[in-house]
C-alpha cells in the first residue's frame, strides 16, 4: 500500500499576505472598538492642532508664537510620558485610560468655549495645549500597555501596522479637515468635533474589562509609580534597549525635516506648495507601508528587520540629499516614511512581546519620550549642520552617518540581529 503523503499546508491567499493584516479586527471585539476609538479620536486630535495653530497665528501674527505651541506640547511629553507609563504599571490601565481621556474631551471644551467667547489671550491656548499633552502622555502608555493583553502575540506585528495607518492617516487627514471647519464654522467647529471624536475612544475603553497589571506575585496589591524601576529593567534588557537606540539613530541623525523650507528653495526652486510635498512624502510612504504590511507578519528576526529598515531609512535620506528633482526626491522621501513604518511595527511589537507586563507601561513611557524628543533633537542637529557647511551636507552626512551607526549597532550587539519572535527575549 503506497505511504498516504499530506497535502502541504497552503499557502495563504495573496491578498492576505500583501494587504494590511486585519485578522485582530476580526477575532477580538475588544481591540476592534479600541483601534476604532483611537482613530476616530486621533483624527479629531490633528484637527484640533492644526486650528490652535491657525487660532494662535490670528491673534498675534507671529510664527514664533505658533512654534511655541510646540514646545508646549514637548515638555509635558516628555516629562509626564516616564511617568504616565510609571503610573500605568500601578493601576488599572482601563481607568487610567478613561480618566485621561475625559480629560482631554474637557480639555477641548474648554477651547470651544473659549472661541465662542472670543477670549482672546494666547496663554490660554498655551495652558490647554499643554494640559492635553500631560493627558496624552498618561493615556497612551496606558491604551498600547493593554493590547498584548486583547491579541495573541502572533498578531500583534498586524496590530502595530494598523496603529501605524492610523497615526498616518490622521496626520494626513485630520488637519486637511481642520482647516475644511475652520474655514467654514470658526475654530470653535475644529474644537467641538474633536468632543465628539473623543466619545468613541471613551465608549471603546467603557466596555473593555478591567486591565490591572500582572505583577507576577497574584496579590493585585497597588504600588508606588517608580520610573526609575523602569529605566533600571532597561538597562539590563539589550535588546529592548537596542530598540531605542535604533531608532534614535533614525530621527536624531538622518532627520531632514526641518531643511524642508531651505531645499524647497534652493534646490527644487519651489515655494510654499513644494514645502507642503516634502512634508506629505514621508507621510504617504508610510501610509503605503501599512497598507501593504501583510508580510509582516511572516517575518521572525525582529531585530534583524528593524536594523535593516533604519538603514533603508538613512540610505533613503541620503539619496533624497543628493538629487535636484522633485519628484526623485519625493520618492526617496516616501521611501524612507515606508522604511520607518516597518521600523515601527517591530519595535512596537518588541516592546509588547518581550517585556513583562508589569513594566509594559513604563517602556511605552520611554517610547514616547523618544518619539517625541528624538526629532525634535533632529531638528536642531540638522539645522545647525546646514548653518555650518550647507543642506546637502546636512541632508547627506546625516543619513550615511545613519547607516554607519546602524552597522556599528549590529556589531555591537550582534545578538539583536538574531532575535526570534517565537522566543522573544528582552
Amino acid at each position: 500500500m503506497p505511504p498516504v503523503i499530506s497535502d502541504p499546508k497552503p499557502r495563504p491567499p495573496l491578498h492576505t499576505r500583501l494587504f494590511a493584516d486585519i485578522t485582530p479586527l476580526r477575532t477580538s471585539a475588544d481591540y476592534r472598538r479600541l483601534w476604532f476609538g483611537n482613530t476616530v479620536s486621533w483624527v479629531g486630535q490633528q484637527m484640533t492642532a492644526l486650528a490652535v495653530s491657525l487660532q494662535v497665528y490670528a491673534l498675534t501674527g507671529s510664527t514664533f508664537a505658533v512654534g511655541a505651541v510646540g514646545l508646549c506640547s514637548l515638555v509635558p511629553l516628555v516629562v509626564f510620558g516616564l511617568y504616565g507609563g510609571a503610573v500605568a504599571d500601578t493601576v488599572d490601565r482601563r481607568k487610567l485610560g478613561m480618566y485621561s481621556a475625559v480629560g482631554a474631551t474637557v480639555l477641548s471644551v474648554a477651547l470651544a468655549a473659549a472661541a465662542l467667547a472670543d477670549v482672546r489671550q494666547v496663554w490660554v491656548l498655551y495652558t490647554v495645549v499643554a494640559l492635553q499633552a500631560v493627558c496624552f502622555a498618561m493615556n497612551s502608555p496606558a491604551r498600547s500597555s493593554m493590547i498584548p493583553r486583547l491579541l495573541p502575540p502572533e498578531q500583534l506585528p498586524a496590530a502595530n501596522a494598523l496603529s501605524s495607518l492610523t497615526s498616518n492617516l490622521g496626520m494626513m487627514g485630520g488637519p486637511m479637515l481642520g482647516g475644511v471647519f475652520v474655514g467654514l464654522w470658526g475654530y470653535q467647529a475644529a474644537y467641538l468635533i474633536d468632543v465628539g471624536c473623543f466619545t468613541a475612544a471613551l465608549y471603546a475603553m467603557w466596555r473593555l474589562p478591567a486591565m490591572r497589571p500582572d505583577h507576577g506575585d497574584g496579590d493585585g496589591a497597588p504600588r508606588r509609580p517608580s520610573v526609575l524601576e523602569g529605566l533600571r529593567f532597561l538597562a539590563t534588557r539589550p535588546n529592548l534597549r537596542m530598540t531605542f537606540f535604533a531608532d534614535l539613530a533614525a530621527m536624531v541623525l538622518a532627520q531632514p525635516r526641518a531643511l524642508f523650507p531651505a531645499v524647497a528653495v534652493l534646490w527644487f526652486g519651489g515655494d510654499a506648495k513644494t514645502v507642503g510635498l516634502l512634508v506629505a512624502a514621508p507621510a504617504v510612504g508610510a501610509v503605503l507601508g501599512a497598507l501593504f504590511s501583510g508580510w509582516l507578519g511572516a517575518v521572525r528576526r525582529h531585530g534583524l528587520a528593524i536594523l535593516v529598515s533604519v538603514a533603508a531609512w538613512g540610505a533613503a535620506v541620503a539619496c533624497f540629499g543628493l538629487t535636484r528633482h522633485l519628484w526623485l526626491g519625493l520618492f526617496f522621501l516616501a521611501v524612507a516614511g515606508c522604511a520607518d513604518t516597518v521600523s515601527m511595527v517591530f519595535r512596537g511589537t518588541m516592546l509588547q512581546a518581550a517585556a513583562p507586563d508589569r513594566m509594559r507601561g513604563r517602556l511605552q513611557g520611554v517610547f514616547i519620550v523618544v518619539v517625541a524628543g528624538g526629532p525634535r533633537l533632529g531638528d536642531f542637529l540638522a539645522g545647525s549642520a546646514a548653518d555650518l557647511a550647507t543642506p546637502a551636507v546636512a541632508v547627506v552626512g546625516g543619513g550615511l552617518a545613519c547607516v554607519v551607526t546602524v552597522v556599528l549597532l549590529a556589531l555591537w550587539r550582534r545578538d539583536f540581529a538574531r532575535y526570534d519572535a517565537r522566543d522573544p527575549q528582552p
